[in-house]
């Protein structure tokens, strides 16, 4: 969920998050690094080389959400390519430090036309 508040219309911070995504590949390429290749002998790589996944779910990230969290893996030296919603770490009995601040993702789920939900319904 975005910090913007659960009642947000959808998209209406699309355009930002587009912005913030593009400005920090724009400024990993101008330092002369290239975001979705693994600095595989850097210092920076401090966290095992892996897809990004959900701790609580071990469910793998996809598409643009890796180099997200690629990035900040890199930018902050996590040790570990593991992520959890706030949520997740209260319910796993965890805590979220004063002053962190989360890492957003986008979110996609699949679309089904009405129509095909409809038919698939008639046809069960």
């Amino acid at each position: 969920m975005s910090r913007h508040g659960r009642n947000a219309r959808a998209g209406t911070n699309r355009a930002s998050l587009y912005d913030d995504i593009t400005n920090k590949i724009i400024a990993e390429l101008e330092a002369g690094r290239v975001p979705w290749v693994q600095p595989w002998g850097t210092a920076a790589a401090k966290a095992p080389v892996a897809m990004p996944a959900n701790a609580a779910t071990g469910r793998a990230y996809s598409g643009i959400n890796v180099l997200i969290l690629w990035g900040a893996v890199i930018e902050h030296g996590f040790p570990v390519q593991s992520w959890l919603t706030f949520r997740q770490a209260l319910s796993l009995g965890g805590h979220v430090r004063k002053g962190e601040r989360g890492t957003t993702v986008v979110y996609a789920d699949r679309f089904i036309p009405d129509d095909e939900k409809k038919r698939a319904q008639e046809t069960a």
